[in-house]
């Protein structure tokens, strides 16, 4: 019989901004959104990063995901590279935003998931409040959660 070892995946999340770390939050949503998902690059990249808050993840040095919060409580730009997904990386982000936004007094926070992502935020206390609609070619549906 053969001894198997859990492999855990270390890494450390930080509150940041655009302007600290510009090229490895866009290095993260590069690599899901514009890549993996075919996102037109156009679509991507708003005004909103710069006034948003955002968390910054890493393995060691390497940025692995990322997550954003714009100053009204609307969560986005949620990202994580499929290395790292389904290992807790997604839940410290959004547990991150929540937390924040307790903190900033902000009493509902809100986002627009893609449909697969549902189960995920509802594990998290979202509720759906909209109809599906698509956005950059992708199902979603609006979620919202009372602080």
């Amino acid at each position: 019989m053969r001894n198997y070892k859990a492999i855990t995946m270390h890494y450390t999340m930080l509150q940041t901004t655009w302007q600290q770390h510009r090229a490895e939050l866009a290095q993260v949503r590069r690599a899901v959104f514009i890549d993996e998902q075919k996102v037109p690059e156009k679509l991507e990249w708003d005004e909103y990063d710069e006034s948003c808050i955002h968390i910054l993840v890493f393995s060691d040095t390497l940025p692995i995901a990322t997550g954003r919060m714009k100053l009204d409580g609307h969560i986005g730009r949620m990202a994580v590279l499929k290395p790292w997904r389904n290992q807790g990386v997604g839940s410290s982000i959004i547990n991150a935003l929540l937390v924040h936004a307790e903190k900033s007094g902000i009493k509902r926070v809100y986002l627009h998931a893609q449909t697969s992502a549902l189960l995920f935020y509802q594990r998290h206390g979202f509720s759906v409040c909209s109809e599906q609609f698509m956005d950059a070619g992708i199902p979603h549906k609006s979620m919202q959660k009372k602080i």
